[in-house]
């Protein structure tokens, strides 16, 4: 049985970019530039809406399956390069450390499943600076394929220590939705990461929140708390 169907979650999945910390756009400035570097010109909104992908799915669903894929690496290091630079001035949404910690206060397991690499990942709990709470996290040099594929998901609830049908995921792209659909967790999406309501939705949202302030102030309605907890 899904959580949010009747079984109390054990633990709640948080999306990193985008969904705690506001980053989504400077991954669009950043890719867009890698892009250019390599003669490339993407449209930003294209960019935009690929961000949430790992970077080995992002590649090739922008410039697509004919592509020089030689390229790949020089343009992947130059987004790891230029978002870099960003590291010391990112900024956490508002209500994202508070929200951690009420989940954590509800007796939550709370575990960060983000397609980010080590250092970006450190980057990101720094800038949300609610590690007391975070019971673990697992990222993209965790596992072989990133969002939307399910690994990143099944290997956040091996760490959280749950089943999936007593976790619940919350991101904010529909590659967080999807991905955590194939992995059979309930998904809760927040609106920070700019996509629409209706697309987080088709792509399986059980509930739509604001951003995390939002999805805080309604966290006892909130599919994260559930039935009995």
């Amino acid at each position: 049985m899904n959580a949010a169907k009747g079984t109390s979650p054990r633990a709640v999945l948080f999306d990193v970019d985008g969904t705690l910390v506001d980053t989504n756009y400077l991954h669009a400035v950043t890719w867009w530039e890698a892009f250019r570097q390599a003669g490339h010109t993407v449209p930003m909104p294209d960019i935009h809406r690929s961000v949430g992908m790992g970077a080995d799915r992002l590649i090739g669903h922008l410039l697509g399956d004919e592509r020089d894929r030689d390229q790949d690496a020089r343009i992947s290091t130059a987004h790891k390069v230029l978002y870099a630079e960003y590291f010391p001035k990112l900024a956490a949404l508002p209500g994202a450390a508070g929200l951690l910690r009420a989940v954590a206060g509800k007796g939550l397991r709370v575990v960060l499943a983000s397609s980010a690499g080590g250092e970006e990942l450190a980057a990101m709990r720094a800038a949300i600076d609610a590690d007391d709470v975070i019971a673990a996290a697992t990222g993209g040099d965790d596992v072989e394929a990133t969002k939307p594929a399910a690994d990143l998901v099944e290997q956040a609830l091996r760490r959280a220590g749950v089943p999936a049908d007593e976790a619940v995921f919350v991101g904010d792209t529909v590659w967080d939705m999807r991905a955590c659909g194939k992995a059979g967790v309930t998904g809760v999406a927040v609106r920070s990461g700019g996509i629409a309501e209706e697309e987080l939705i088709e792509a399986g949202a059980m509930a739509v929140y604001e951003g995390p302030a939002d999805l805080l102030a309604a966290l006892e309605r909130s599919p994260l708390v559930g039935p009995g907890a």
